[in-house]
């Protein structure tokens, strides 16, 4: 019998009307209802019919979580007072409770892709609603796309619902091909917002990481909350192990602890969803689960550390983590909203009222931060593998896209075009990433099918961290167990074993041993992580990422592992491995032959050309020999690459050739072209021009060290144009002074300098100019008699007039066997004494 009297109190009922109008005239339709309006639960039950008539659909329900999908099934269920599995049922990955009855479906947004796959057009479904659309999740945006594809293309009668508390509802509208926007008013009770941030700052997340101080404190404001609020708390934290560390913090409070989460037990799910059978108060300590699609009663308290978990990959290292950010306005609103359902409540918000405003309005797509590699098989099975024609509200990032389809070409999932193979379909087909699919299909041929589904459960169901690092190990330990994390892995095992054709016969060969299979399942999913030993806990991974293992880590001494999960601290920059098997060097280079290499490698290191034959994998060297005749080519790459690196003194430079460069810097500069530039950078891109032949003639350091460059710099002279002939007339590398010496000019400074003993200069009224018409002056160093600096002039008629009287005073008693006349303007100019003079 239908619990009336519990749809009545249910606010979107109301909205019925207008939803059910905008199917009818557009097919498709936004429904934006608060927590607790009932659009998880009425509405798919009036859309199927199954409330007081109307005609009689079936209805598909898409939640982004199992926990959810399961626990909408159970409450609509309820509502009609039937069993799970009657008129409404639901399908996660690995259970599914259904019958021939049903009508409603509650499936996972990964569920609903599957079958999207496998059927384009969705036969006997008449409806699908799309659920808290706001959270952006990967598998919702692609579905939606698909559907639209599926109407467009297809099926023009099968109606779309996008259904959230808070969301873009005018970017959903239009993606839906400008949907009725349905708003729902809702009727939840008034919250009190309590600011209370923690007395002294606390370092922001870093990562993974959270600081102990900020658990500290949502642990005392937990206990603050407890004394000063009646019902029960709801406690929001990033992930698993924050929850742990606050319910160890909360022992001895009095009140049942419950931790929610995505891994969590489901009779602990379950106790979380009901009512407190003995009326004791309950902490219920949760993940971002707990924001939507689930209604926790008796909760009139929420406790926000105002945290959350987003994805992040660095798809150049081939890594993949979740990292620790503030959560958005909109997480805040949904969280908060969770403690006014049934009663006026209050949020204790962590942070200050002013830190509030700067968040994010919405959390970031998970689009534009995951890896994209399921979705690009997905795009590529559906037949748009560039995901171009596809109704997205985000681009995929190209670069994403890029390292996803080079994945997926490894695992031969797509041909050089992008378009799937029937490989990639069959990987697409297993609920698995292409990674794991991969591990799944090709270890099955060497070991047992169940085996290898066991170990491909523990990394598509990854274990507690309590269970350690070693993978094998932890195997051994879910075969033994018997906590809630062995029924999941088992019931996944089961699954995978499930979905692998039976063996005709045994494997050929002898059977791997159970750490040999784990090694090798592990390199096949993540061949670009085999790492070999290069310290006592460090190792080089095949992407040329280091890693590391914890302290205490049995695997430490392995000569090479497989790793399968790891992270990289930002600020580090090698990845901390929480999860390898050991491995063996021929099952490395067998999982990860696509790596393999072998060729002559000829670089510059340690100062000089070194030519080796290497084999490699990856980034890891597995064997060198040195080269004795390595290619010609090869070593003037090299050379160059020293040249590059140390510089052009590795050149003969005499001062005749130092000199030609500064002239030729000074007259591009001056003149530009045709007048090259020489600059170090200058000259190495323009190697071929001015090094040749000799260059291509070197084989190592020695032979730089011998090539002459002021010979060589004449080549970029342009001689081509004519102007070369004029080098000494625009720059000469001597000017010719009264005296009749012959000075050589100093172009290395930005003004060239003419470094002249005085008395050489005696008469000459012009300052000499170079460079051409009107070209710069010289800046004369006058030189005392013994060579030393006695006074600088780019005005020689200047200082004659007004600097020569007071050098002539201060010097004429220090060098009296040298000329001082009163007017050097008229003087003969000598490089002699006067003695020399006389005779």
């Amino acid at each position: 019998m239908v619990r009336t009297e519990a749809l009545r109190a249910l606010p979107v009922r109301e909205s019925l009307p207008a939803l059910s109008r905008a199917l009818r005239t557009h097919g498709a339709a936004v429904l934006c209802a608060p927590p607790g309006t009932g659009k998880t639960t009425l509405v798919p039950l009036a859309l199927a019919g199954l409330l007081h008539g109307g005609p009689e659909r079936r209805v598909l329900v898409a939640e982004p979580r199992r926990i959810a999908a399961r626990a909408a099934a159970r409450r609509m269920a309820w509502l009609l007072d039937e069993p799970v599995g009657a008129s409404v049922g639901f399908s996660v990955r690995g259970e599914r409770v259904v019958g021939a009855r049903t009508r409603v479906e509650v499936v996972t947004t990964g569920v609903l892709l599957q079958r999207l796959q496998r059927d384009q057009e969705l036969a006997g479904v008449d409806v699908v609603v799309l659920d808290e659309c706001h959270e952006r999740h990967l598998d919702a945006d692609t579905a939606a796309a698909f559907l639209l594809d599926v109407r467009a293309a297809l099926r023009p009668e099968l109606h779309l619902v996008a259904a959230s508390a808070t969301t873009d509802a005018a970017g959903w509208a239009r993606l839906l091909g400008d949907a009725p926007v349905i708003e729902t008013p809702g009727v939840s009770h008034p919250v009190e917002v309590v600011w209370a941030p923690p007395a002294r700052p606390v370092r922001p997340p870093h990562g993974m990481r959270v600081d102990p101080a900020l658990l500290t404190h949502v642990s005392a404001v937990v206990r603050r909350a407890l004394a000063e609020r009646d019902g029960d708390v709801l406690c929001f934290l990033p992930g698993v192990g924050e929850i742990a560390r606050v319910a160890a913090q909360l022992s001895g409070v009095e009140a049942d602890l419950l931790q929610v989460h995505g891994r969590a037990p489901a009779h602990v799910q379950d106790a979380a969803l009901a009512t407190s059978p003995e009326g004791r108060r309950r902490v219920i300590l949760a993940t971002s689960v707990a924001e939507s699609s689930l209604t926790v009663p008796g909760v009139r308290v929420v406790v926000d550390s105002g945290l959350a978990r987003e994805p992040r990959t660095e798809h150049a290292r081939g890594l993949g983590a979740l990292t620790t950010v503030r959560a958005s306005q909109a997480a805040g609103r949904q969280r908060a909203g969770r403690a006014g359902r049934e009663a006026p409540g209050a949020v204790y918000r962590c942070w200050t009222e002013a830190e509030d405003g700067l968040l994010p309005r919405f959390p970031a797509p998970e689009i534009r931060l995951a890896d994209l590699t399921a979705f690009a098989l997905q795009t590529a099975c559906w037949g748009d593998p560039g995901a171009t024609g596809l109704a997205l509200l985000d681009t995929p990032p190209a670069g994403a896209m890029s390292a996803a389809r080079t994945v997926l070409e490894a695992v031969g999932a797509v041909d050089g075009t992008g378009r799937a193979t029937e490989r990639g379909v069959r990987l697409s087909r297993l609920g698995l990433h292409p990674r794991l699919a991969r591990a799944l299909l090709d270890a099955s041929e060497v070991a047992g099918a169940r085996r290898v589904a066991e170990v491909v459960a523990l990394l598509s169901e990854e274990p507690p961290r309590e269970y350690g690092d070693d993978l094998a190990a932890v195997w051994r330990r879910a075969r033994a167990g018997s906590d809630a994390y062995r029924g999941r892995w088992r019931a996944e095992a089961g699954r995978l074993a499930a979905s692998l054709p039976v063996a005709p016969a045994a494997p050929p060969g002898p059977a791997l041993t159970d750490d040999a299979l784990v090694g090798l399942v592990v390199a096949l999913a993540f061949p670009e992580r085999v790492a070999r030993r290069r310290g006592e806990s460090t190792y080089l991974m095949a992407s040329g990422t280091g890693a590391e293992l914890g302290a205490g880590s049995g695997l430490r001494g392995a000569e090479w592992l497989a790793v399968a999960v790891a992270d990289r601290p930002v600020s580090s920059a090698s990845a901390r491995v929480t999860l390898a098997a050991v491995i063996d060097e021929a099952s490395a280079r067998t999982a990860a032959a696509q790596l393999y290499s072998e060729g002559e490698e000829v670089r510059w290191e340690s100062g000089d050309v070194v030519a080796r034959r290497v084999t490699r994998l990856g980034s890891i060297e597995l064997t060198d020999r040195p080269v004795r005749s390595p290619d010609p080519d090869k070593v003037r790459g090299a050379l160059l690459h020293g040249l590059e690196a140390e510089g052009l003194e590795l050149l003969r430079w005499s001062p005749g050739a130092r000199n030609l460069r500064h002239r030729l810097a000074f007259l591009h500069r001056q003149l530009g072209t045709p007048w090259p530039e020489v600059s170090g950078q200058a000259l190495a891109a323009r190697a071929d021009e001015w090094l040749e032949p000799e260059l291509s003639r070197a084989r190592r350091r020695s032979d730089l060290s011998r090539l002459d460059a002021g010979q060589a710099l004449l080549r970029l002279l342009p001689w081509s144009s004519g102007d070369a002939g004029r080098l000494d007339e625009l720059a000469p590398e001597r000017i010719e002074v009264p005296s009749g010496s012959r000075v050589r000019v100093d172009y290395s400074a930005d003004q060239p300098v003419l470094a002249v003993k005085l008395q050489e200069l005696f008469g000459w009224a012009q300052t000499p100019r170079v460079g051409g018409s009107p070209g710069v002056p010289v800046l004369v160093h006058l030189l005392s008699p013994a060579g030393r600096p006695a006074a600088v002039t780019a005005d020689l008629a200047s200082f004659w007039k007004d600097g020569y009287r007071a050098v002539r005073a201060e010097l004429r008693g220090r060098y009296p066997r040298h000329p001082w006349p009163q007017d050097p303007a008229t003087a003969q100019a000598t490089r002699h004494t006067n003695a020399r003079l006389g005779r």
